[in-house]
């Protein structure tokens, strides 16, 4: 079965992963991470919520959600 995978979940976990990459090359601090971490919960909270709404896998639309942004597929012609 495929997941509808909504929009929200998706610029959220764009944002996070942006926000990660910002903060890695950088020397670890709480504040440099912040904004990864509240990046990564806004996009926990909202796929908890849509898996919910929506009656599927949580596990599943999270991984769905990841694929799509780390691994997109290429555009067509």
């Amino acid at each position: 079965m495929a997941i509808d995978i909504p929009e929200d979940p998706i610029v959220l976990e764009r944002s996070a992963v942006a926000e990660q990459r910002k903060a890695l090359p950088e020397p670890y601090t709480e504040e440099a991470w912040e904004p990864w971490r509240e990046g990564a919960a806004a996009f926990q909270a909202a796929v908890t919520a849509h898996a919910a709404a929506a009656g599927v896998s949580r596990y599943e639309l999270e991984m769905a959600v990841k694929l799509a942004v780390l691994h997109p597929e290429p555009e067509g012609d």
